[in-house]
């Protein structure tokens, strides 16, 4: 398995009615709206896209770390531990802060 495919179905429940689509990258899903990755799922972690202000502050919460696949993190973007998204209330108080931020962002 190269992702977590039930923190992904977890993931896509919480859109609802949001029109989002599902793309395969960085060996895992993104969740993209209006072309802007909101969130997503690399191996077993969630990959949070935040507003880049909130990015230090959001970092300091328990089993968040920095996005880093590369050797470069990302600023505005986080990886969350199987231990911040395992309650309904942790999931989607991360796919929140996903979506919120994606629909700031220029349609792509």
């Amino acid at each position: 398995m190269a992702y977590d495919m039930k923190l992904a179905e977890r993931i896509r429940s919480e859109f609802g009615e949001i029109p989002f689509v599902e793309k395969k990258m960085f060996g895992g899903v993104g969740f993209l709206l209006q072309g802007n990755m909101a969130c997503g799922v690399h191996k077993e972690d969630m990959v949070v896209r935040v507003d880049p202000a909130k990015h230090e502050a959001l970092l300091k919460k328990k089993h968040a770390k920095p996005f880093d696949i590369t050797g470069k993190p990302m600023k505005g973007w986080l990886l969350v531990e199987a231990d911040g998204y395992k309650t309904a209330k942790q999931l989607s108080a991360w796919v929140k802060e996903g979506v919120e931020f994606a629909l700031t962002l220029p349609p792509k």
